[in-house]
């Protein structure tokens, strides 16, 4: 199963890996090199741009005055302040002098993007990069940050006679022990798979070192011809999209009569080290559209992909247009991009000074680690995902809240050396998938082949694959696209059940052959509609399956034991 192909897996000398690895430990897998090749470009386009550096004086003049003019006014309301922001959103902000600070951390964070933007001769990857490192640098030094420059965090204090920073210090003591032994520190959940979450009955048909393919039972007497086969990302367990009863995706498919397969990716270790991307397309997918083939005979299929799972099913469907397969009934691709050139904030985190840094640690690992990847998205929501925390667990004294999808979050996996590798430049830093150089069976692949109808799903605050990114399929394959634009990031824009509050989503059809109408133009022309987004989907899937039928035996007509859903591979750790 494992191939060996040279293209794209780095190997180099000994000593260079290991000074390139050590680098990496010690700064925490990033790349300074890089940014250090980014604040020397940005400084010295600087240093010869009198205009823009005239632009900034002004600037800093006018932010001055426009502060001066609001201290000055007595009768100064909340709608009067220069800067909104959700940050200092609160009553107690409005108050002097925490008003004033604020005001001015908001104002000095203006002055700072604009410094670091539009400078004459700039790469744009190292403008990016600047700008992104300025505002990481500023996030640090925000007036809501600290005691006692925090009035909401000052006013619990006093109602709660300092309890509040009591418990705050034994979260934060709690939090550093967890880091430190690398576990967490309450290791109690509320929610474990196979007995809270992931409980969709169902059976494991296929098992092989990368995959566990498992089958849902039927719900009804009845099931739409057509299964579907649904391909999560490898970079994180399949079940968010099978959480609570109230909140699963797969349930809420298998309650509406559609037989229901879903790939469970094994958690890889260092002796996976060289499982590449034809790995994970040969034994991952193609192996369980064979079993799907197999217990539902002579059905086309519906292919449905998660995130990086949807750019392997996207493959996977070139490939197969290309070769005259025509088992695909539909192709379903849920936040998945297939033109990787604008990534969005993630793209700052992939040039070849990172990427090689990255192979020489995952050289001696074997693996790209949990904590490695967390923190990486930690530092693309830095408010959300660290700042928040410190304010309210540290400072408010308030216990962590708990989901279903906050406990998936944390239950992360890791992935195999030439898997990621081979991922992050073939595709993200070459984009040769929507070039068309990406190999499958050692000939290109065209994304222009396609001819299944497409429903295309991009969320509005997706911080890993922006929705303008996803959008671009539409200038790459001319087969019928239904793209729909829902509320919400990454996973909570996906995991949106009926019912869920102030869910809306936006959803027009191109037809086959159509005319390219621009992103920006399609969101300000396409109805906005209320509620989740899965009934439409489903609906969809309905109009392009057959008339319902008996349901398939689970495993088909083989006869030996099969693992209860969700399997074995979901549990490790």
């Amino acid at each position: 199963m494992r191939q060996s192909s040279p293209t794209h897996w780095v190997q180099p000398g000994s000593l260079d890996m290991q000074v390139h690895a050590a680098l990496a430990r010690s700064s925490g897998s990033l790349s300074l090199i890089s940014g250090m090749l980014a604040a020397i470009d940005w400084a010295a386009h600087l240093a010869v741009s009198p205009g823009k550096r005239l632009e900034l004086l002004c600037l800093a003049l006018q932010q001055g005055n426009r502060l001066l003019h609001y201290m000055g006014s007595a009768h100064a309301q909340a709608s009067d302040l220069p800067v909104a922001d959700r940050r200092f959103a609160a009553p107690d902000w409005q108050r002097w002098p925490y008003n004033l600070w604020h005001q001015g951390f908001l104002l000095n964070e203006q002055w700072w993007n604009a410094a670091t933007r539009d400078v004459w001769g700039v790469e744009k990857h190292h403008a990016d990069l600047v700008n992104f490192a300025a505002r990481q640098l500023l996030d640090m030094f925000s007036p809501g940050n600290y005691l006692l420059t925090n009035p909401e965090v000052l006013r619990v204090s006093v109602e709660q006679g300092g309890n509040n920073l009591l418990t705050g210090l034994q979260n934060c003591m709690n939090d550093m022990v967890g880091l430190l032994l690398e576990q967490p520190a309450n290791p109690d959940r509320s929610f474990l798979p196979g007995k809270d979450v992931a409980i969709t009955p169902g059976k494991v048909v296929l098992r092989n070192d990368i995959m566990e393919l498992i089958q849902y039972a039927p719900a009804g007497e009845a099931v739409y011809p057509e299964p579907l086969l649904i391909i999560p990302a490898w970079i994180m367990k399949y079940y968010i999209l099978d959480l609570s009863p109230a909140n699963s995706l797969i349930r809420y498919l298998v309650e509406r009569g559609h037989t229901v397969f879903c790939v469970s990716w094994k958690n890889p270790g260092p002796e996976d080290r060289d499982l590449g991307m034809d790995d994970y397309l040969n034994a991952g997918l193609h192996a369980a559209l064979d079993t799907v083939n197999r217990i539902v005979p002579g059905q086309k299929v519906h292919g449905a992909g998660y995130c990086l799972g949807g750019s392997l099913l996207a493959i996977a469907a070139a490939a197969m247009a290309r070769d005259g397969d025509p088992r695909l009934a539909s192709l379903t691709l849920l936040a998945a991009q297939t033109d990787f050139s604008e990534p969005g904030e993630l793209g700052l985190f992939i040039d070849e000074s990172q990427i090689s840094l990255l192979e020489a640690q995952m050289q001696e690992a074997g693996t790209l680690s949990q904590t490695q990847m967390a923190a990486a998205f930690q530092m693309l929501r830095s408010y959300d995902l660290l700042w928040s925390r410190v304010i309210g667990q540290y400072l408010m004294g308030t216990p962590a809240r708990n989901s279903d999808l906050m406990e998936w979050n944390a239950d992360a996996t890791r992935m195999p050396a030439r898997m990621h590798s081979q991922y992050l430049r073939r595709l993200f830093l070459d984009d040769d998938l929507s070039e068309g150089r990406y190999p499958v069976d050692g000939k290109p692949v065209a994304l222009s082949d396609i001819n299944t109808p497409v429903f295309l799903v991009g969320t509005v605050r997706d911080h890993v694959a922006p929705w303008h990114s996803v959008f671009k399929l539409h200038y790459l394959c001319p087969a019928e696209i239904t793209f729909v634009l829902v509320s919400g990031g990454h996973n909570a824009g996906i995991v949106s059940p009926p019912g869920h509050p102030r869910s809306q989503f936006q959803m027009r059809t191109r037809p086959a052959g159509g005319a390219y109408c621009p992103p920006d133009q399609w969101a300000a022309e396409t109805p906005v509609t209320e509620g989740s987004w899965w009934p439409a989907w489903q609906t969809w899937l309905a109009q392009h399956s057959g008339e319902p039928t008996a349901p398939p035996r689970l495993g088909g007509t083989k006869a030996e034991r099969m693992d209860d859903a969700p399997g074995t591979y979901i549990m490790e750790k």
